[in-house]
C-alpha cells in the first residue's frame, strides 16, 4: 500500500484530503506543521508528501529544502499562494509539482499517483516467463510483486519482515544501481531517522539469509565497497 504524508495546518482540509486518499487505497498520515513532519519522518518513510507552503514555524519551502538533503521522495505543494514566483520557488526548493488552492480532490490524488509512478521508475507491469504477474518485476528466480507487497523465489513467497521487504524492494527497483547507506536509511526508515547506520548492514544480512542460495557469497544482493549496496542481475537472468 502506498503511503502519503499530508502537511497542512488547516485541520478540516487535512482530514478531507486524508479521507479521499484512504478511499483511494492509500495509507495516510497528517500533521499540522513542518516540525511535526520532521518528527514523523524520523520514524516513517512515505511514498509522497503533500505540503502546504504557509505553515506555522518552518514553511513548506523550508521543509522541502531540509528533506532534499536526505531524500528524493516526491513532494507535491498544495497552496493558496497562486503568484507565479511561488510556483517557481516551489520547484527551485526541490518540489516536484504545485497545485494552487482551491483544487479538486481528484486532481491532487491524480498528481500524487503520477509522482509515485515516476519515482518508482522501472517498477512496472513486467511479465514473468511462466506467466504474467501484473505490476511485478521479475529477475531470475525472484518476482517482486509490489501490488501485494511480497517477494517470491522460485514461485514461493518468502516471508520477510516489513523493513526487509522495503529494503529488498527498493534495491530490486533500482537493479544495477548502487544505492548508498544514507539513501537506503532515508527511503526505508525515514528521511530524518536516528536509526544507527549499521541497521542497513544487519537487514542486508537477514535479506541474504532468506533470499540468497549462498548468503556468504550473494549473487544478487551485493555490497559495493565505498558506495553502498546493489541488486545485481547476472547475465541471462532477466525475464
Amino acid at each position: 500500500m502506498k503511503s502519503v504524508l499530508i502537511v497542512e495546518d488547516d485541520r478540516d482540509l487535512a482530514n478531507i484530503m486524508a479521507r479521499a486518499f484512504e478511499e483511494g487505497g492509500f495509507r495516510v498520515r497528517t500533521v499540522g506543521s513542518a516540525e511535526e513532519a520532521y518528527d514523523l519522518l524520523a520514524d516513517e518513510a512515505f511514498h509522497c508528501l503533500v505540503v502546504d507552503v504557509n505553515l506555522p514555524g518552518d514553511d513548506g519551502f523550508a521543509l522541502c529544502r531540509a528533506l532534499r538533503q536526505r531524500s528524493g521522495v516526491p513532494v507535491l505543494f498544495a497552496s493558496a499562494r497562486i503568484e507565479p514566483d511561488a510556483r517557481v520557488r516551489a520547484l527551485q526548493e526541490g518540489g516536484d509539482a504545485y497545485l494552487p488552492k482551491p483544487f479538486s480532490l481528484k486532481e491532487v490524488i491524480a498528481q500524487v499517483q503520477a509522482l509515485i509512478r515516476r519515482n518508482d521508475g522501472m517498477l512496472g507491469a513486467l511479465g514473468r516467463g511462466d506467466g504474467n504477474v501484473q505490476g511485478a518485476l521479475a529477475f531470475g528466480p525472484f518476482v517482486l510483486d509490489s501490488a501485494a507487497g511480497r517477494i517470491l523465489k522460485d514461485g514461493d513467497e518468502v516471508p520477510l519482515a516489513p523493513k526487509e521487504y522495503e529494503l529488498a524492494a527498493l534495491l530490486m527497483g533500482h537493479a544495477g544501481e548502487a544505492l548508498s547507506r544514507d539513501v537506503l536509511l532515508a527511503e526505508v526508515w525515514g528521511a530524518f531517522s536516528a536509526v544507527e547506520p549499521q541497521t542497513v548492514a544487519v537487514h542486508m544480512s537477514w535479506i541474504r539469509a532468506k533470499l540468497e542460495d549462498d548468503p556468504a557469497a550473494p549473487a544478487y544482493f551485493k555490497t559495493v565497497r565505498g558506495q553502498g549496496y546493489r541488486f545485481d542481475v547476472p547475465e541471462g537472468d532477466v525475464r
